[in-house]
């Protein structure tokens, strides 16, 4: 039997992209999963899709940007299912532009949701997973904090912030909890879409050109959660060959 059966996960970020992929991954594989996105009408087609294949889920409306959302979220998945064994921190933005544009307006949305939102779904499912005596943290960041490149800069900053996290809360966790962190490349998503304009028509070009499916990052996902209690997969880069 798969680790993966019956387990509870929480996922953020859930209605498109990464976010979906792994949900339906974990579903196929018999884990009961708990999805949270702003688009609900998004989740709701999602969870009905996961249901009609036998597989369980709930939704609810989740901006990562607020803190009583990743309550809820927990909530939801406690309320529904009796516990939390995994949170995946999957929500992120990448309004990436030049410095020289002073887009700080993008610069603070970088900020909530790809950092301030992982410390949310932390302050939520921690006490959760201290209280049960065991959970699991997957928190998804990028290869473009591992390659710093131009235009960049905030975006690779947010997700360093959460590598930085991510390993100061795998070593206060002690010996029950596990803390995963995911670095996908250039994989085909959504991601593009809040670019500046002359930065976006490149970037959606290139994912044309050497694009990973998302469902590449949720096997990766997959694998760290499937992983028996006593293994902890701290680090995990996924990217296309073709990605320099």
């Amino acid at each position: 039997m798969s680790e993966i059966d019956g387990k509870v996960v929480a996922i953020t970020g859930a209605s498109s992209g990464i976010g979906e992929a792994t949900a339906l991954l974990l579903a196929e594989r018999g884990a009961k999963v708990v999805l949270g996105a702003r688009r609900p009408e998004r989740l709701a087609a999602l969870a009905a899709r996961i249901e009609e294949s036998g597989g369980r889920a709930a939704f609810v409306r989740t901006d990562v940007k607020r803190r009583a959302d990743l309550a809820g979220l927990v909530d939801l998945a406690c309320e529904r299912f009796g516990r939390l064994d995994v949170l995946v921190n999957n929500a992120g933005v990448g309004p990436i532009s030049p410095l020289d544009d002073l887009r700080v307006e993008d610069w603070e949305e970088m900020i909530d949701v790809n950092f301030k939102g992982v410390l949310y779904g932390i302050a939520a499912a921690l006490p959760v997973f201290r209280r049960q005596g065991f959970g699991h943290f997957v928190n998804t960041v990028s290869t473009a904090g591992l390659r710093i490149v131009p235009n960049q800069a905030v975006y690779a900053a947010t997700k360093n912030a959460v590598r930085t996290l991510s390993e100061g809360l795998r070593q206060e966790a002690g010996d029950s909890l596990r803390v995963t962190v995911v670095s996908p490349g250039v994989t085909r998503s959504e991601f593009a879409n809040s670019m500046a304009p002359e930065i976006r028509a490149q970037t959606q070009d290139r994912m044309g050109e050497i694009a990973i499916p998302p469902d590449a990052i949720a096997r990766a996902i997959a694998f760290a959660v499937e992983q028996p209690a006593n293994v902890d997969v701290g680090d995990i880069v996924v990217r296309p060959t073709a990605q320099g």
